[in-house]
């Protein structure tokens, strides 16, 4: 059987809003777009889950944390445990979210499920060697689950993803 003609899907995530999948879609995209491979839904060493994480070509991580509505912005105080864990920290919103609620220091991105855009560029703040390399294995990790996964669905049970 040729690569080519083989198409994996992941199933969808059925834990987040329709908004806030159109939003993700929208946002791997864009980083696709600058080059950059991403992952949903990605679990960090504190225990917390990224909505978005990027990895650049050149090593630079990237967070995204989607926020779907202003009570969605509002119940979610956990945003600045992200920063440990990335070179970049934005914010993606739909348009029908008043981008003045999103905190000057994070960076800004409108986005719907065709494609998005960097209204702000956030700061950045370059994580030391070690947690670089700490969380760069546990992308590639994460990756090599997830295809994995994809061409042998039965070999991988019980969350060990």
């Amino acid at each position: 059987m040729s690569a080519a003609l083989s198409i994996a899907i992941l199933p969808p995530d059925r834990r987040q809003s329709a908004t806030a999948a159109g939003i993700q879609r929208g946002v791997r995209r864009l980083f696709a777009e600058l080059g950059h491979v991403t992952i949903p839904e990605f679990s960090l060493a504190n225990g917390r889950r990224a909505d978005v994480i990027a990895l650049s070509a050149c090593g630079r991580l990237t967070i995204v944390e989607i926020k779907s509505s202003v009570a969605d912005f509002r119940a979610d105080k956990k945003w600045p445990d992200y920063r440990d864990y990335c070179d970049r920290f934005y914010f993606a919103i739909p348009e029908s979210v008043p981008a003045g609620i999103i905190p000057d220091e994070a960076g800004l991105i409108v986005a719907d499920a065709f494609g998005a855009a960097i209204l702000r560029e956030p700061a950045d703040h370059p994580l030391s060697g070690a947690r670089r390399k700490a969380v760069t294995l546990r992308f590639a990790h994460c990756a090599a689950s997830l295809l994995h996964a994809l061409a042998d669905p039965g070999a991988i049970r019980d969350g060990a993803l």
